[in-house]
C-alpha cells in the first residue's frame, strides 16, 4: 500500500449510516489498528429514502467520534474513488455482516478498482456480536418502539429518540 505524502496510512469508510450503528463502530475501532486516519464518508444516495439527513448524520457521526483525532466525517454526492483520489486516500473499508454481503461487495471493489488503481479495498467482517445488526433494522425496531440503545452509540440513540418525539404521531416516522 501507498502512504500518502505525509506518511499516513488514510482511509475512508462510506456508506449511508442511516442511523450509525455499534456495527459501524467497531468497524471503524478496529480498523484504527491499521490505519492511520479514517474519514467516514456519508453518502448522498438520491436513490435511497433516507430518515436523517445528510447534515444529520455527519453531525451525529461527528459527535460519535468527538474525542478521535484519528476519525473525520465527511459528505459525498458523487463517485467513492474520486473523493477517495481527491483526498488522498490509499484505502477504501468495507464491513461485511454476511456471506451475502460480499458478492455485492466484490463486484463494487472490482468497479472501484477499474476506476482508481492506487486504492484498495479492506474487507472486515462484523464482530460476532453485531453481524445482524443493520440500519435499516435498527430504524425497523425504533418504529416500533424496541430498545435500540444496545446497537447504537448512545450520540444516535438520543438523536432518534429526539427524532420520534417531533415526528410524534406520525407512522411514517421512521
Amino acid at each position: 500500500m501507498t502512504i500518502n505524502g505525509n506518511g499516513e496510512k488514510k482511509a475512508i469508510y462510506p456508506g449511508s449510516f442511516d442511523p450509525f450503528t455499534n456495527g459501524h463502530l467497531d468497524i471503524v475501532q478496529r480498523s484504527l489498528k491499521t490505519f492511520d486516519h479514517i474519514t467516514l464518508v456519508v453518502a448522498a444516495a438520491a436513490h435511497k429514502k433516507s430518515w436523517f439527513t445528510v447534515e444529520e448524520r455527519v453531525a451525529m457521526i461527528r459527535e460519535v467520534f468527538d474525542e478521535n483525532p484519528q476519525v473525520s466525517v465527511d459528505s459525498s454526492s458523487g463517485l467513492i474513488m474520486d473523493y477517495a483520489r481527491e483526498n488522498h486516500a490509499q484505502a477504501v473499508i468495507r464491513g461485511l455482516r454476511s456471506p451475502s454481503d460480499f458478492e455485492y461487495e466484490y463486484m463494487m471493489a472490482s468497479m472501484n478498482k477499474n476506476l482508481n488503481p492506487d486504492c484498495e479495498t479492506f474487507f472486515m467482517m462484523t464482530s460476532q456480536g453485531l453481524y445482524f445488526v443493520s440500519s435499516s433494522m435498527i430504524r425497523e425496531l425504533h418504529r416500533y418502539h424496541g430498545d435500540v440503545s444496545p446497537y447504537v452509540p448512545s450520540p444516535v440513540f438520543e438523536r432518534m429518540q429526539k427524532k420520534r418525539t417531533q415526528k410524534k404521531g406520525r407512522t411514517d416516522a421512521v
